[in-house]
């Protein structure tokens, strides 16, 4: 038998084999360079989760970069949705 630790970190392993996380970028249009799914995509924030390893704080602040560009990006889309796509999937506080 395993312990929670061990078990995390296998599943991380194969997390990281399955969605490197260089290949699911933003284009200039917020798609994702791969898939073509709104950025960030499930395996992008998936490898974004991992990537930052429960740094919240910082996971934020680089979305929030990304958020301003996206803004800029898209002056067409309503905001509320900008901030939706790229915001609102990450896991709140417990």
């Amino acid at each position: 038998m395993i312990g929670p630790w061990a078990r995390w970190a296998r599943a991380e392993r194969a997390a990281r084999r399955r969605h490197p996380v260089g290949r699911h970028m933003p284009t200039e249009t917020y798609c994702c360079r791969y898939c073509g799914d709104p950025w960030p995509c499930g395996p992008a924030r998936l490898a974004l989760l991992i990537g930052f390893k429960g740094d919240r704080v910082g996971l934020m602040m680089y979305l929030a970069v990304h958020l301003q560009r996206a803004l800029e990006a898209l002056p067409h889309q309503h905001p509320t949705l900008i901030v939706g796509q790229i915001l609102y999937w990450v896991p709140r506080r417990q």
